[in-house]
């Protein structure tokens, strides 16, 4: 079968494509923030939670409904930094996985990924992947805005009233955000890397 990617190319392409999909499951799953409510298990996302407090009117007191989902709008999501992360991470994993589905696609067709490609696509996966330290870029602003939504209402009710900015209470952080992150610091430091050697010199045809 013809490919446009070398021996390195092809680690690139399945290492691309890991940390595209790990990103992108920590992203969507609702446990990068752990606490409880009412004396029952509460987890975050971005923009999803696991159990919520509702009001039962026979019995005129509050409870907790044990089950998962988005919020209903996303003015919903209990702060500005949250709101902001969903995006970015969002666009950031949107750009790895296109990337991702780029690569695995020249392992089968000839001449697509040439190494000036190559390295486009390993500046795309820098943009989507660079963490923390450059909180401007997509996921790693993502990971460094989200603890400053732990001092909204809904987190201090979760982590025991005494949650603040980058203060987790009685909370623990989630293998959901570690997930994330670690995709994306998967893509920064290897795939990056491995782009700038991925695609095969194009040849040349006298015309």
């Amino acid at each position: 079968m013809a490919s446009s990617l070398t021996c390195t190319g092809v680690i690139w392409a399945l290492l691309s494509f890991l940390s595209a999909a790990t990103s992108c499951v920590g992203f969507f799953m609702p446990y990068w923030l752990w606490g409880s409510q009412l004396g029952k298990p509460v987890s975050f996302g971005t923009f999803r939670r696991c159990s919520y407090p509702v009001h039962d009117e026979s019995r005129q007191m509050m409870v907790m409904v044990e089950e998962c989902g988005r919020y209903a709008s996303f003015q919903g999501i209990p702060s500005t930094e949250w709101r902001i992360c969903t995006i970015v991470t969002g666009l950031g994993c949107g750009l790895l996985l296109l990337v991702a589905l780029t690569a695995l696609m020249g392992c089968c067709v000839s001449e697509l990924i040439s190494r000036t490609v190559g390295r486009v696509a390993g500046g795309i996966q820098f943009l989507g992947g660079k963490y923390r330290w450059l909180k401007g870029l997509l996921i790693g602003a993502g990971c460094a805005l989200y603890p400053l939504g732990w001092d909204s209402e809904e987190v201090r009710q979760t982590c025991g009233y005494i949650s603040g900015q980058f203060d987790l209470g009685k909370c623990e952080i989630g293998w959901a955000y570690y997930c994330t992150g670690a995709g994306a610091a998967a893509a920064m430091l290897l795939c990056t890397w491995l782009a700038c050697f991925s695609g095969k010199k194009q040849k040349h045809y006298p015309y």
